[in-house]
């Protein structure tokens, strides 16, 4: 059984990443469970605070069970997690789980909506995380998304009532969800927002609790007694061959970034929800009950409803064309809704049925995957009708003009119709991601586009109405213009199409550190996004640096082609730091942005704009040893880091490691993460011990302490303390130490301008061989003492870190580059 649901996730991941833009090819049963939906009118909201905190469990039992509607509301994107996969961090992580949770909702489905929160990383209290995310900013998010959402139910992820139990942005989101019940329906809050939507009022809010909340199963009891709703989750989908939480376990691990790959489980399985706020439901097993979810909701919809339960009643599963008729029916009378909401609701997702029904495949291709602004490209069109209903297209519009473009083809059955239309992309915006478009603030992304606010993502740049008549009746089947393509070892690929920039440009590192007073060749890549560019590049530095030459020219003759120019940057004799910006002019315009592409296999690819720069740094700073060798863990950018201050760094392929060629490094650091997931290393430990116990210094950064064994030299305990205050005070806690005097001073000054956060995941206990560095701890908790440990350990040093190294040396913090310096230079000091 389990390799069955191994090779159904493989088929899922597949179709989820290289057919993520593919035209939707629904079969019997997926088209009959849709007209269930269709005849369902009920709506609920599922509120946390991050990708991963929403239980898919209750999202895919309410959407396939109850057949309601389903949105989970995400308040941030989870940019300040870490990275399992890859190197991406901050705002490109957020690009990547935001996908991530897109392909969730596409197997348990539900639907995605976010706030402007900027995850900041941890928080230990709901105050410091409203403070930071701009409380009423966020407030006004979370009320929009139940104004246009509008939710009959909402289900809050965590409790309210518990401040300074849990993540911070978790008990905030909860508190918000409780606020913006009391405030959704008064016409006097947001008021801004009514020029675009209406008040709503949902019916009732619950908290979805368990025995995890409480210290055990009778202290839940007993707080619950009475208020829970509960229901069995643990269903099975005869039309999907799975269960539930079969469906359920697919959807959470799409989230791969943050690990959560699964097996999953079968058979009975209770939820439960708390009754909190509202119209108190008369079946405490149906958290509908009380609402009306017919098509007698709407007026006029019970003719809908008695044209679509008759289709529901009789659904044809080996012919689904023959309610064609029917359904044509249905789908005109829901044009004459008088209710707009659910008017917009319903026409989409009759479409979808329709288009399912017909077999009709529509798509739109363009030529390449990218294209500039006020560009004309070519677009491939195939439509094919494979029923045997009347069929006619009688012309196609676009999203980027007003052209109609008339076609009059009948679509005779299974008659394939392909043609070619040129068009020009009439606009100046790029396609990139919305939320990243203007400088974000610590806690909050700035997005004034209230139209914008709370979508995944920004509406695909190119689509293409196809204008149809079925059966006689006028209707328009919007599609997404992609490239299609195909290659020999991966065969049809679909990928977004994107409206790029004519010109962009990429430094090498983002951060450059100058350890004296000589001069660096700096490169730049200069890319096409069309046919002969030409141009000049310059780069804009801060006061006191000097760049040579002024600018260098560029011609590219091909699209996607690059070209490398380079120039020198001369710092200061004295340490400075400030911003290093490349703008290349072509045409008369000035294009200062970067292309950045993220490709991973389970999800499409991404392409997002970022300001074309580098921090540049003079920093005085001193090296000890040289040669490093780096066992990468979750993914890091550190290897590159400690290039830029001399250092030669190999990384190591744990297979590899024997007893012999761990000699000639100076020292040698193992990723963030490394234990957790470089499953070789258990088995290569006692080569490393070994060469501390020769002579080297063994630095381990941070492990998160669920079921890891570090295998130190002596003991040590993982725990999970942390400090998430960046600037919460640092103590020495033995100034002689050499750590903090070779080959660089260590002093509190050091740890000025540190970003997100000190470290995580200390140890909390030790024994007595290891001398701890320093001291700090989050207001009002106790000193944390572990976040750098050093022990000896025969002629070598075996050193443990919780500092967050793997955030600040790609920011370019100063301190940070001095500390880790000394770190890779301990027990060196004896060799002068």
């Amino acid at each position: 059984m389990k390799y069955i649901f191994f090779v159904i996730l493989a088929l899922l991941l597949t179709s989820q990443s290289f057919q993520a833009q593919k035209p939707l090819k629904l079969n019997s049963n997926e088209i009959y469970e849709r007209v269930q939906k269709l005849n369902f009118l009920g709506t609920a909201l599922y509120i946390a605070a991050h990708p991963d905190d929403e239980n898919t469990r209750l999202i895919a039992y309410l959407a396939n069970t109850v057949k309601a509607r389903t949105g989970y509301l995400s308040l941030t994107r989870g940019d300040g997690g870490q990275n399992l996969i890859g190197s991406e961090i901050r705002e490109l992580l957020g690009v990547i789980r935001t996908q991530e949770l897109l392909a969730a909702r596409r197997i348990d489905g539900g639907q995605q909506i976010f706030t402007r929160a900027n995850d900041f990383g941890y928080s230990k209290h709901p105050d410091e995380t409203l403070k930071i995310w701009n409380k009423e900013k966020v407030l006004s998010d979370v009320v929009w998304a139940i104004r246009t959402f509008k939710p009959d139910v909402i289900i809050n992820r965590f409790d309210h009532r518990t401040p300074g139990t849990t993540h911070g942005h978790h008990t905030a989101s909860a508190m918000l969800g409780v606020t913006a019940f009391d405030l959704v329906g008064d016409k006097n809050q947001f008021k801004e927002q009514l020029k675009f939507t209406d008040t709503w009022q949902p019916k009732r809010l619950f908290f979805n609790t368990s025995s995890w909340f409480y210290r055990n199963q009778e202290d839940f009891e007993k707080a619950t007694k009475g208020k829970l709703t509960s229901f069995d989750v643990g269903v099975y989908y005869p039309l999907k061959g799975l269960s539930n939480n079969e469906l359920a376990a697919i959807a959470s691990s799409q989230h791969l970034c943050q690990g959560f790959g699964r097996v999953t489980t079968r058979g009975s399985q209770n939820e439960y929800v708390e009754f909190l706020k509202g119209e108190k439901p008369k079946d405490k097993n149906d958290i509908f009950s009380g609402i009306n979810t017919t098509w007698n909701r709407v007026a006029g919809g019970g003719e809908i409803g008695a044209i679509l339960y008759e289709v529901e009643a009789n659904f044809d599963f080996t012919n689904p064309s023959k309610h064609l008729p029917k359904l044509m029916e249905a789908y005109a009378r829901i044009q004459q809704l008088a209710d707009a909401h659910w008017r917009r609701i319903k026409d989409r997702q009759i479409k979808e049925i329709i288009e399912a029904c017909a077999g009709l495949y529509l798509e739109a291709s363009a030529d390449r995957s990218s294209e500039t602004p006020n560009a004309t490209m070519n677009v491939n069109f195939e439509v094919v009708n494979r029923s045997s209903v009347s069929m006619e297209l009688t012309s196609i519009t676009t999203t980027m003009d007003t052209t109609i473009i008339p076609k009059e083809l009948d679509l005779e059955t299974n008659k394939k119709r392909n043609f070619k239309e040129t068009i020009t992309l009439n606009t100046a915006e790029y396609s990139d991601p919305y939320w990243l478009r203007e400088k974000a603030s610590l806690g909050m992304y700035r997005v004034e586009d209230q139209n914008l606010i709370g979508k995944p993502e920004t509406p695909r740049p190119l689509q293409v109405h196809f204008n149809l008549t079925i059966d006689q009746v006028p209707i328009a089947i919007t599609k997404n213009v992609v490239r299609r393509y195909s290659e020999r070892d991966k065969g049809e690929i679909y990928e977004p199409f994107e409206i790029l920039p004519k010109v962009t440009t990429k430094l090498k590192s983002k951060v450059l550190i100058f350890s004296d007073d000589t001069a660096k060749k700096v490169m730049v890549e200069v890319r096409a996004g069309a046919d002969n560019v030409a141009g000049v590049v310059h780069l804009k530095a801060p006061k006191n640096w000097n760049v040579a030459p002024k600018e260098v020219s560029f011609n590219i003759r091909q699209k996607n082609d690059k070209q490398t120019v380079a120039f020198f940057v001369t710092p200061p004799k004295n340490q400075s730091e400030g911003v290093l910006e490349v703008m290349a002019t072509s045409a008369g315009k000035i294009y200062k942005k970067e292309l950045i592409e993220i490709k991973y296999a389970h999800i499409p690819k991404q392409t997002v704009l970022s300001d074309s720069q580098a921090k540049i740094v003079r920093l005085n700073i001193k090296n000890a040893g040289n040669n490093i060798g780096y066992i990468k863990g979750a993914g890091d950018a550190i290897p590159e880091s400690l290039r830029q201050i001399g250092y030669d760094v190999i990384l190591l392929n744990p297979l590899e490691i024997n007893g012999t060629n761990l000699q000639q490094y100076d020292a040698i650091v193992l990723g963030i993460r490394a234990y957790n997931v470089v499953k070789e290393l258990k088995f290569k430990q006692k080569y490393l011990l070994a060469y501390v116990e020769k002579g080297g210094n063994l630095i381990v950064q941070y492990n998160t302490n669920r079921g890891v064994d570090v295998a130190a030299p002596f003991a040590l305990q993982l725990s999970r303390d942390r400090v998430t205050d960046e600037f919460a005070e640092v103590r020495i806690l033995d100034d002689t130490h050499p750590v903090l005097n070779y080959p660089n001073k260590i002093t509190p000054d050091d740890f000025k301008n540190w970003v997100q956060e000190r470290g995580l995941y200390f140890p909390d206990s030790w024994s007595k061989e290891y001398t701890p560095i320093f001291s700090m701890n989050d207001k009002g908790e106790s000193a944390k003492n572990g976040s750098l440990l050093i022990a000896k350990y025969g002629n070598g040093n075996y050193i443990y870190t919780g500092l967050s190294f793997f955030r600040e040396l790609p920011a370019g913090v100063s301190g940070a580059y001095k500390l880790f310096a000394n770190i890779l230079s301990v027990g060196k000091e004896r060799a002068e």
